[in-house]
């Protein structure tokens, strides 16, 4: 065997104990929560050793923001990028249909939703990260902020960002606590109504309603 081919088997199986540590670890969150797993229970999955697992990351904090960047049915922010397409088309109707693949999104990732929001409340050192992630959401909507223009770009993303928390908190009410009926109704055509002016720039706002 070569020494280039022992470099790719030792590439190889790093990937795939990397791999692992990420599976155990979204695995052991979901289950028992952010806070009550810690470092040793991961290793202990998967086999290896505290060294091994921080070859790879940093900690805790670490490893959450890793599974929410590699593990997550489709990246947050390529749904905002798809938004900034939506909004560039000026159709209020591509917008509904966003709105209900969003809601999609959300279901198929809401297992690890709870440990986001855990980590946030619990672990400081995660706030940093969790607001990182939030603010890559409007900056994948480079054609919205330009129509807002450089003055009103921290009312941009506010807005942005309010969308985000809007949906998180609906869903969660909706799909997950069940205490928000939307019986005979379509939550995106109502979201629709609420958010699709709020997106505008003023100036568009006022001709789309005198239109």
């Amino acid at each position: 065997m070569t020494d280039t081919e022992r470099l790719t088997l030792r590439q190889q199986q790093k990937q795939r104990t990397r791999a692992a540590l990420l599976e155990a670890a979204r695995r052991l969150f979901v289950e028992r929560g952010y806070a009550a797993v810690t470092v040793d229970d991961v290793t202990s999955e998967v086999g290896c050793s505290r060294a091994t697992f921080y070859l790879h990351f940093d900690g805790k904090p670490d490893v959450l923001r890793r599974i929410g960047a590699e593990t997550t049915q489709q990246r947050a922010v390529s749904v905002y990028a798809d938004l900034d397409a939506v909004l560039a088309s000026g159709s209020r109707d591509r917008f509904t249909d966003w709105l209900r693949h969003a809601l999609h999104w959300f279901e198929a990732n809401r297992d690890i939703l709870p440990v986001w929001d855990e980590a946030v409340a619990l672990e400081p050192s995660f706030r940093p990260i969790a607001t990182a992630a939030v603010a890559e959401l409007p900056a994948a909507m480079p054609r919205y902020l330009q129509r807002w223009g450089p003055s009103r770009g921290d009312e941009a993303r506010l807005r942005v960002g309010l969308l985000v928390t809007q949906l998180e908190r609906f869903f969660t009410r909706w799909a997950v606590q069940g205490t928000l009926d939307t019986t005979d109704t379509d939550p995106a055509e109502t979201l629709t109504d609420i958010w699709y002016p709020a997106l505008l720039p003023p100036e568009e706002r006022c001709s789309a309603e005198q239109g």
